[in-house]
């Protein structure tokens, strides 16, 4: 099963509730530390769809209330509904092609498919890549990544379509889709952000991208927060504020964040200092 011996996180060691292990294969799959993006094969993807949103019964294999990977706890999502978040996105292809994923399926890295931590097996989302305004929508059948702060590991293909190969690497938002989404107009493809009902449009242009170290109710703890930052070498430090419904909330932010090894740079050194949920962010 790639999704749990993704990034050299073998099978040896790992924990989890309810019939996780029921799922797991006697052959250890392939290995990847991913730090260095992998090769892209010769050929090019095929042309692929978009995967289609449809009602599907929760996996038997993949979906344990928590599992256990490096000594970490990750609690799987009861349900998909609302999920959105952003962060940097990578993707796996050849070394785990034809491998069985967390659902007992198999791997096609030609397919539009995606491995994620927590959302219940299998959904579907809108994938956006943040830098260039491209989009997909994915199938989640998989468990992973387990490097760094990923959200999301994309197939061959579906990283492919959204321009991030050279690269590796893209940051992106992840949107749920529980239900259809709507077949988006062709002359706006592939960089068509948001087709279900209802969702914030992504607009199709490069947008400023942020860290976000911190939140809060009160101006003086965002202001504490940022004076400690400044001059730590963050870059730019500010504090914004925004009414959410109803309540004012100030966001201590770094940027704006022109790459992903810089986003990467700018959360190891926040953990360092002790901030441990910074998060990507856009204005």
């Amino acid at each position: 099963m790639r999704a749990l011996a993704y990034s050299g996180r073998l099978l040896v060691g790992l924990t989890a509730a309810f019939g996780l292990a029921g799922c797991l294969t006697t052959t250890a799959p392939p290995v990847s530390t991913n730090g260095i993006p992998p090769a892209p094969p010769a050929a090019a993807p095929p042309a692929a769809p978009d995967a289609t949103p449809r009602a599907e019964p929760r996996s038997r294999h993949g979906n344990p209330p928590f599992y256990d990977v490096f000594g970490k706890r990750y609690y799987v999502l009861s349900s998909s509904a609302a999920y959105v978040e952003r962060g940097v996105a990578s993707w796996y292809g050849p070394g785990f092609h034809k491998v069985r994923t967390s659902t007992g399926e198999t791997y096609d890295m030609y397919g539009m498919t995606a491995a994620h931590k927590t959302l219940p097996l299998p959904a579907h989302v809108r994938v956006t890549n943040l830098q260039n305004g491209r989009s997909v929508v994915v199938r989640v059948n998989d468990r992973g990544p387990f490097v760094g702060n990923r959200i999301i590991d994309l197939s061959y293909t579906a990283a492919s379509r959204l321009d991030m190969l050279r690269n590796g690497t893209a940051m992106v938002e992840v949107r749920s889709l529980d239900y259809p989404a709507a077949t988006p107009d062709p002359a706006t493809a592939p960089s068509s952000a948001a087709a279900e009902p209802g969702a914030a449009p992504i607009p199709a242009v490069k947008t400023e991208l942020f860290v976000q170290a911190g939140a809060f109710a009160d101006p003086a703890n965002a202001e504490r927060l940022a004076g400690k930052l400044r001059g730590g070498g963050y870059g730019k430090i500010f504090v914004r504020d925004d009414v959410i419904a109803g309540r004012k909330m100030y966001r201590v932010r770094i940027g704006p964040v022109p790459d992903v090894p810089e986003f990467d740079r700018i959360v190891a050194a926040l953990e360092r200092a002790g901030v441990h949920d910074a998060h990507l962010a856009m204005d």
